[in-house]
């Protein structure tokens, strides 16, 4: 342990740990408005989420007095998949409530600050001693008990470097949220302008039948061969690999089907097979148009697609739906000037895109990396 910290079970630095419970009704006792209930789907480890709050009248809440959130509270996840995960109350949504997923954990200010338990809770070694705690029932659902918690030991200084510490991990994670938060804007900004271009409207309006001819493939979806020589397009957003083909041409491939209408297209040139559900539409004998000019345009309709498929349990597309799509039809040297530009735009989106996910992934290591100097004495 380090010089000048303490070890002692959270007992006896806290006046409150406890959970409440499911309302009476269940969910269907939930009110847009009232007396915030917070789940574990609120609760996360860089703060409260507010989507999906839910909220109970006066009555339910009375029989949950015993788990009125206060300020300083600290809120852990104590069951199911997303145990272990913690946040501080929030001050903008109390007095709230807490059902019997989340337990309060109320430090007394006077020995151990509300944030610094938070930083400690969420550390990697804390995160880990947590997850053991809930395994030790031997069920297949994680869950830590009350007593547990009551038990759950914790290292902790004074509280003048417990200060400390709190101000220097605000400080650095400030830092790093507004880092993300360039980043993200920088990747949302580009996919805005991607979107903005493809929804430009060029030339006289066509009926996508006049341009194509479309064919579907004939195999079942799960035709699929590991490392297959040559792609195959089921209406899975992913290709899969087979060794036989059956088109070798430049083509737009359309999902046919989708168990929630979310269709998606692909364009591909050379050898594929495909499944009997996937529409493979090639540009026709007349040639007006250029076949990534026409990936664009389908990308473009997809939202129009979802809600004109039919089907109760799978979403399809019927073959009229997609003859029957008007796009405009400019000259072929504008679809190439169109297409240029929005590949350009698209390579450049996903150039974003990766750079976000590598400064995520960047910024989740360092977030562990700080927490775990400062709780073994490097900060």
């Amino acid at each position: 342990m380090k010089k000048g910290w303490e070890k002692r079970r959270l007992h006896t630095l806290t006046s409150k740990i406890g959970s409440g419970a499911t309302p009476l009704g269940g969910e269907a006792a939930y009110k847009t408005v009232g007396i915030p209930l917070i789940r574990s789907l609120n609760v996360y480890d860089d703060g409260f989420r507010t989507k999906d709050l839910a909220y109970i009248d006066d009555n339910q809440a009375a029989k949950l007095e015993n788990v009125i959130v206060e300020t300083g509270d600290v809120l852990l996840n104590i069951t199911g998949a997303s145990v272990a995960r913690c946040c501080i109350a929030p001050k903008d949504f109390l007095p709230a409530r807490v059902n019997q997923h989340v337990s309060i954990i109320r430090p007394v200010k006077e020995s151990l600050l509300p944030e610094f338990l938070h930083y400690l809770l969420i550390s990697r070694d804390y995160k880990n001693r947590l997850l053991a705690v809930g395994e030790d029932g031997g069920s297949t659902r994680q869950a830590i008990t009350k007593a547990q918690l009551l038990e759950f030991e914790i290292e902790f200084p004074p509280l003048s470097e417990q200060q400390r510490i709190v101000g220097l991990l605000d400080e650095a994670f400030a830092s790093l949220a507004t880092a993300q938060a360039h980043a993200a804007q920088n990747l949302q900004n580009a996919r805005a302008l991607f979107e903005s271009c493809i929804q430009v409207e060029f030339g006289k309006d066509v009926a996508l039948g006049e341009l194509v001819d479309i064919k579907t493939g004939k195999l079942d979806a799960n035709a699929a061969e590991e490392d297959g020589e040559y792609p195959f397009f089921t209406c899975s957003r992913e290709t899969y690999a087979i060794n036989n083909y059956a088109f070798d041409c430049e083509a737009v491939l359309l999902a046919g089907n989708n168990a929630v209408g979310d269709f998606n297209v692909k364009h591909y040139v050379g050898k594929f097979n495909a499944y009997q559900r996937t529409y493979v539409i090639t540009i026709n004998s007349r040639k007006r148009a250029i076949s990534r000019y026409l990936y664009y345009q389908l990308q473009k309709n997809l939202a129009k697609f979802k809600s004109q498929s039919v089907g109760t349990g799978t979403k399809f597309l019927k073959l009229g739906m997609i003859k029957d799509m008007m796009i405009p039809l400019p000259t072929i040297p504008e679809q190439s000037r169109i297409v240029n530009q929005l590949d350009a735009l698209a390579a450049e989106t996903q150039r974003l895109a990766q750079i976000y996910e590598q400064k995520l992934a960047a910024l989740a290591a360092f977030k562990k990396s700080i927490l775990h100097q400062a709780f073994s004495g490097e900060l």
